[in-house]
């Protein structure tokens, strides 16, 4: 759980690096939130559309109800708040890949363009799952091992 809230804790930190524990933790936090705040809005809306589908009220919003719509609004109000940690993390992750985190802002460009978004898309995302850089690197001591230097190199 600590590797969840870790992001929050830095919350504006852009500086050093972060773990694929740490980043991938807070992904699924976010899954999890997603699916307990929107996952109800999703429901409603589909039971809606096949409602209407069925001869029933065209409005979908006479479908999903107050309790939905405040879930799907807390949710918006997550989405505000892990806006910034979501991005720090990522540019946390980065680093610990030895790369500047201006190299986030190229994929999220690369990524709005056709076809080679995807390309750009699946790079980053393999670019995530790859192991940091072992030891220090320009970015800061390594987050698995912070107290390891050559002492007697």
């Amino acid at each position: 759980m600590q590797w969840m809230i870790l992001p929050f804790k830095r919350y504006a930190d852009f500086e050093g690096r972060s773990r694929r524990m740490e980043f991938w933790m807070f992904q699924l936090l976010n899954v999890i939130v997603a699916s307990v705040l929107a996952g109800p809005f999703v429901v409603a809306v589909i039971t809606a559309s096949a409602a209407a589908e069925l001869g029933g009220s065209p409005d979908p919003f006479e479908a999903l109800g107050t309790f939905t719509l405040l879930l799907t609004g807390l949710y918006g109000l997550y989405a505000l708040v892990a806006l910034i940690p979501g991005i720090a993390v990522t540019v946390r992750r980065l680093h610990d890949r030895d790369m500047s985190g201006w190299w986030y802002l190229g994929f999220a460009i690369g990524g709005a363009i056709p076809f080679v978004g995807f390309i750009a898309s699946i790079a980053f995302l393999v670019i995530l799952f790859l192991p940091g850089t072992d030891g220090a690197n320009r970015f800061g001591p390594d987050p698995k091992n912070p107290y390891e230097e050559d002492v007697f190199a």
